[in-house]
């Protein structure tokens, strides 16, 4: 009996593990899934203007700068203005004693007006006598003349005397702000002495200097930008040389600022121009060009298939890239990097929006693998569970 009851237990033990098992093994395995291609962004390229900008340094220069010098020599009896004040024009700055200056000039204009007075009285006598005919005509005009000499003689040494009294005062020629004073009190000027420097009040420029290359994308009229302690400021060409300076080797640029009555004459300024541009170019992202051996290249996409094309560069900027040659406005560049990258070598090309859509079918596959997991797990609990009721 015990052998009868150990054959029905094995017999039965079969019977369920093949009914656990059987099906297992029956089951048709999913087919072999081809790796996927790799995704990559293509872009055809677009026209478009590449505009670039060299930074330079500048000095700011006033509107006018004046350096005052006195028109007679002399002591300086008054000094009324200090270095910062705004003058206006005429205004009074120092006063020079010129009193022999003075005195002189008056000496000639008194003694211009004594001759005036003689030559003016015998030309009054001789009228008399030319009318009543006791002299000639020819007499007469000599008298005349000497009369008109007399006249301009006098006229001559009361400007002289005016003008001696006049700069006696120096006053400002502009107004403006005086950057320097060079006046003390009792000191002795002659007339090549500076007294001051004067910076106009009008609009204020700025300096530079450029190379050829820079200077052929300059003109009159053309507008640059400035820098200054965070603060923009547009300026214009106004001052362009033709020819290079021999101290710098630069060609000399000079604009007038707009709204730079803050900044101060002589500070330096940080100032943009263009120095190249291009209009209308053929144009992709500058991350679509690899270099090999300077030889600049990109990878383009016909179909699926990657070749590798070779280029010819111009100017670019921080996002596009010039291309002179090697590509035309229909060809798929690729614009985004992938190790995938070679000539031959296939890819899933997508545009733009595609990629940045997600691709469909990921979270089916997902939940796929998921449940064939779960059910993977269930054969074999249910698979234990039978062995251990067998037992």
């Amino acid at each position: 009996m015990r052998t009868g009851a150990k054959i029905l237990t094995g017999v039965v033990t079969v019977g369920v593990l093949a009914a656990v098992i059987v099906p297992r093994l029956l089951k048709e395995e999913p087919p072999i899934e081809a790796v996927p291609l790799p995704n990559v962004t293509i872009e055809r390229p677009v026209r478009g203007d590449i505009t670039l900008e060299s930074g330079l340094i500048g000095t700011i220069q006033p509107s006018d700068i004046l350096y005052v010098t006195p028109k007679v020599a002399g002591e300086i009896q008054q000094v009324l203005v200090k270095a910062g004040d705004v003058v206006k024009q005429g205004q009074a700055l120092c006063k020079i004693d010129n009193k022999k200056q003075i005195d002189n000039a008056r000496i000639q204009m008194d003694s211009a007006a004594v001759a005036l007075q003689n030559a003016q009285s015998n030309l009054n006598r001789m009228q008399v006598l030319f009318a009543s005919g006791d002299i000639s005509a020819q007499s007469f005009e000599q008298v005349q003349m000497q009369a008109r000499s007399a006249q301009l003689q006098y006229q001559a040494a009361k400007l002289g005397y005016d003008t001696q009294v006049e700069y006696s005062t120096v006053t400002a020629p502009i107004a403006g702000k005086l950057e320097s004073v060079n006046m003390e009190l009792h000191a002795m000027v002659s007339q090549s002495s500076q007294l001051c420097v004067i910076t106009g009040e009008g609009v204020k420029k700025v300096s530079f200097a450029v190379p050829e290359r820079i200077k052929a994308n300059l003109a009159l009229g053309t507008k640059i930008y400035l820098q200054k302690q965070g603060m923009e400021y547009e300026a214009e060409i106004t001052k362009l040389a033709d020819m290079i300076s021999p101290q710098t080797g630069l060609f000399d640029v000079e604009a007038s600022i707009e709204g730079g009555d803050s900044l101060a004459p002589g500070s330096t300024v940080k100032l943009f121009v263009v120095s190249n541009t291009t209009t209308n170019a053929i144009t992709i992202p500058v991350d679509a060009v690899y270099y090999d051996g300077g030889e600049a290249y990109v990878y383009t996409c016909e179909g699926s298939t990657v070749h590798k094309v070779s280029v010819e560069t111009g100017i670019f900027d921080e996002e596009r890239m010039e291309i002179l040659s090697g590509i035309t406005m229909q060809d798929a560049v690729i614009v985004t990097w992938s190790s995938e990258l070679y000539e031959g070598s296939q890819v899933n090309p997508m545009t733009g929006d595609q990629a940045a859509r997600p691709a469909e079918g990921d979270k089916t596959a997902a939940e796929t693998n998921t449940a064939e997991s779960d059910g993977a797990e269930a054969n074999t609990e249910n698979l234990t569970e039978a062995s251990a009721q067998v037992e």
